[in-house]
């Protein structure tokens, strides 16, 4: 089995329905339509960032291995989230996944449809928690920063938690 030559870095993230099999089932098709999950977070129960009067979130950090050039990948995580029931209604607003590429090899990216890095993830406490279980030391390419320094460094106060819950 060859190696893919791309490594990526995803954040999953779901607030409605029954959000922890659709992390479950969001992994499954990522490992099917993305390439291969190298390493898995731990799910995080995260209250709701930017729009607040919603369900809280369960988040998960994924490490994929993969072929797929980073617009390939974006519309695998994009179909991965249709498929799982995803509506785009509102910014910000509940659903029932949503895949972010927070990390792509190296790459500095910024298209009309995919910035890479994630340009909101300095500041997001629920993504940089999850991505600190799989990548603590990985150097952010634009700030110089490792993820645990961009953690201790985060604004974000909103809580964070392990979820505990059955998988």
């Amino acid at each position: 089995m060859k190696p893919h030559a791309h490594t990526a870095f995803l954040l999953l993230g779901s607030n409605l329905g029954d959000r922890v099999v659709t992390l479950h089932r969001a992994l499954l098709a990522l490992a099917e339509k993305g390439g291969r999950l190298v390493a898995v977070s731990g799910v995080y129960e995260t209250a709701a960032w930017g729009q607040e009067a919603q369900p809280a979130f369960l988040n998960q950090a994924v490490q994929l291995s993969t072929d797929l050039t980073p617009e390939q990948l974006l519309a695998a995580c994009q179909q991965v989230e249709a498929d799982l029931g995803r509506e785009r209604l509102e910014l910000w607003g509940p659903r029932t996944l949503d895949v972010d590429i927070l990390f792509y090899d190296n790459l500095v990216l910024q298209t009309a449809e995919l910035t890479i890095p994630h340009p909101r993830l300095p500041e997001r406490l629920f993504a940089l928690v999850p991505l600190a279980d799989i990548a603590t030391a990985y150097v952010h390419p634009q700030l110089g920063k490792s993820v645990a320094d961009l953690l201790a460094d985060c604004p974000d106060k909103l809580p964070v938690e392990p979820w505990f819950g059955a998988m």
